[in-house]
Parts: C-alpha cells; structure tokens; sequence
C-alpha cells in the first residue's frame, strides 16, 4: 500500500494526530502530511502512507486555498480560539473599509509568525517556547497572496473570507495584521483548509470513513505530468541498486515503471537515474 489519502482534519486535533489515527486505520507502516494544519484549523490535509512520505518534498510548497472567519474586537494570545484572551474592544468594522484594508495584503508581503506557530527557533517550535514562559524572536518571511476577498458579513465584527496563498502563509498572523490595519484586534473564529495544490476538500474522507475503510488511495504515479518510461527487470533491478541506466530517451524528467511505479527519474546525456525512489 502506498499514496495519499485526502483527509478531512476535523478542528481541535493536531496534524500529527492526525496522521498516526490514519496510519493505524490503515495498518501502514509509515504516515506523514503534506502541510501542517493548526489544531483549531479544520479540512483538507493530504495524507501520505508508507513510500510516498518521500513526497513531502515535491508537495510541501504548494498553493493553498482557505475559507476563514475572523472576529473584529477581539484579541487572543494564539490569534485563535486555543488561546486566552488578551484584548477586548469596542469596534464597529465598516464593510467598506474592511473591503478598502485587504488590498494592502495582495501580492508578495513580509508576514511575521505568530509566536505560537510550530516555526522552530534552534530546533525547538516556537509554541513549545511560548509554553515554557520563554521568549519567542521570529523573523518575517515573504508570502504571497494570490486571492483575499470577502465572503459574507456573518454578524457584527464578524466576517467571512477567502483566501489563496503561497504555501508558508499563517491565516493567523494575516488575521492579527488586518486587524492592525484596521486599528483594532481580531481572533480567528475558523480556518478551514479547501484546497493544497490539486487536492481539493470535496474530495476528502472524514476520519470515521477512514476507520471503516471507506477511503481512495491516490497512487503516487498519478500526480505527475512527465511521460512514462518502461524498464526491463534487468534494468529495474539495476536502478534500484543505485546505477544508472544507459538510455536512448530524449533529456527529461520521466515516470519511471519496472513491474510497478519506481519512482521519478531524470535523463541526462543519454544516462537515466533515479532522482525520487517511491518503490
């Protein structure tokens, strides 16, 4: 058994949890993510089972796409509902101003961590940190907003957004800075993750389904567009040894298949190797 399974994390559990609740549900051997989701964030969380974790790599920078709820006047020490509150004010957020306040976010922008973010500092997470009592110094980063657009006015102070970014981006930490924006505070209500890459949340399996089998594993093979690339058992079993394979195929990247999916390999000078092993 090897692929991902697309699961729909539900709020209040971990990535990690996540993913060991899946690994013994499904009996593998090994699990991993493609892309942590916050504890009280909920929706899509690609799954990876046994060979493909060695996928992390080729997918942990992709685009995402979130629905999210934050609530003007309101202020956590987390920027969501795990934290304690630290601020309360009396706000009134006007429609058009906020609509006004998101342009200042499109495109490439310099974003600050929050505190409370598995982001490490000398190996340790930020939050671990944060939980110790001890001080937290985090740099900005540069992400990219591709999309940030109001959905609905839910309530007073209260709103619905859409978001598409670039991979790295704290939803969080978007919240606190719109917030600034607008002088006042916010808290995240709800971040639910639709889309990662391809994968899209209509597509995902609750943990229940999962538990009882009810669940698609999509193969590895499939989420690549290069061309195929057919070996022989002589030479699969000599590229599984870590040679290399004399080829007449034209300089590329290939899918390479043996008796089943091998991995990706990259011709070059007439020289096939193995650049991503997924047997």
């Amino acid at each position: 058994m090897t692929g991902i399974i697309l699961l729909n994390k539900p709020r209040g559990l971990s990535s990690n949890s996540a993913v060991n609740i899946v690994k013994k549900a499904v009996g593998a051997k090994k699990a991993g993510h493609l892309g942590t989701l916050d504890v009280e964030a909920q929706g899509l969380l690609p799954i990876t089972i046994n060979s493909s974790t060695k996928l992390f790599d080729y997918f942990l920078h992709k685009d995402k796409q979130y629905k999210t709820i934050f609530k003007f006047g309101e202020e956590t020490d987390t920027f969501d509902l795990e934290g304690e509150t630290t601020k309360v004010e009396d706000v009134d957020i006007d429609t058009q101003q906020l609509v006004s306040a998101l342009k200042a976010f499109e495109g490439k922008i310099k974003q600050l961590p929050p505190d409370y973010s598995a982001k490490k500092i000398n190996g340790k997470k930020a939050y671990q940190l944060k939980r110790e009592g001890k001080e937290v110094s985090l740099q900005p980063k540069e992400v990219e907003i591709y999309k940030f657009e109001l959905i609905d006015k839910i309530d007073k102070n209260t709103f619905q957004f859409l978001i598409e970014c670039s991979s790295g981006t704290y939803i969080r930490a978007l919240c606190r800075d719109l917030a600034a924006e607008l002088s006042t505070c916010a808290v995240c209500y709800d971040i639910t993750r639709t889309k990662c890459g391809n994968f899209d949340l209509k597509d995902a399996f609750s943990l229940q389904d999962v538990k009882e089998g009810k669940y698609a594993l999509i193969k590895p093979e499939t989420l690549f567009d290069y061309q195929p690339l057919n070996l022989s058992s002589v030479q699969q079993q000599k590229i599984l040894n870590g040679d290399f394979i004399k080829t007449e195929q034209d300089d590329g990247t290939y899918k390479v298949f043996g008796e089943s999916f091998l991995g990706i390999g990259r011709v070059e000078d007439g020289i096939l190797k193995l650049k991503l092993r997924l047997n």
